[in-house]
């Protein structure tokens, strides 16, 4: 995998990791439908989720020349 992938592939992590923090906000303060608040929170949680292991993926793949 060349770095040039590897960056981009961060890239989506990181994206993950803000789109997961704007879901969060929106299910604790601004929806009242508990179906919803719920179904965003599983969302954010699992983005989150699969941010961190693809940032593991990354840092522990070693570096590439």
């Amino acid at each position: 995998m060349t770095a040039l992938t590897k960056m981009w592939i961060s890239f989506g992590s990181m994206g993950f990791m803000f789109f997961s923090i704007i879901t969060i906000y929106f299910s604790r303060y601004k929806l009242s439908n508990k179906f919803l608040k719920f179904f965003t929170a599983l969302i954010a949680y699992v983005l989150m989720i699969l941010a961190g292991l693809i940032m593991i993926f990354v840092v522990f793949s070693g570096p590439t020349l």
